[in-house]
């Protein structure tokens, strides 16, 4: 168990992940991801609303990747920030997420 996931949201993930559902609904997105969501990213037309985007600046997206100018180039609206985690952000650095979510949710 990663030491920055409390026992009792651990509990959480183990019982929604001993559900099949859940399981075949994950591999799902995975499968998406390598499939349509390629064909949806060649299309023209941008996100239009607000899109926050955060990512654990530790992690292999905050190492590896430009995250704002990768979205940028999806939607036309776009805001965000690598947090100082790795994954699991909610997490990892919680009051910074909720910092960061809260206003723009009340936008």
């Amino acid at each position: 168990m990663p030491k920055y996931i409390e026992p009792e949201a651990y509990a959480e993930y183990r019982r929604c992940f001993s559900d099949p559902a859940a399981i075949h609904a994950s591999c799902e997105d995975y499968r998406a991801a390598a499939s349509i969501d390629l064909v949806h990213d060649d299309m023209d037309k941008k996100v239009a609303c607000p899109v926050l985007v955060l990512w654990g600046a530790k992690g292999l997206v905050g190492r590896k990747y430009d995250v704002l100018a990768i979205w940028r180039e999806r939607a036309t609206q776009v805001s965000g920030k690598g947090l100082a985690s790795g994954h699991w952000l909610a997490e990892e650095v919680p009051d910074e997420t909720l910092a960061e979510v809260r206003p723009f949710l009340a936008a």
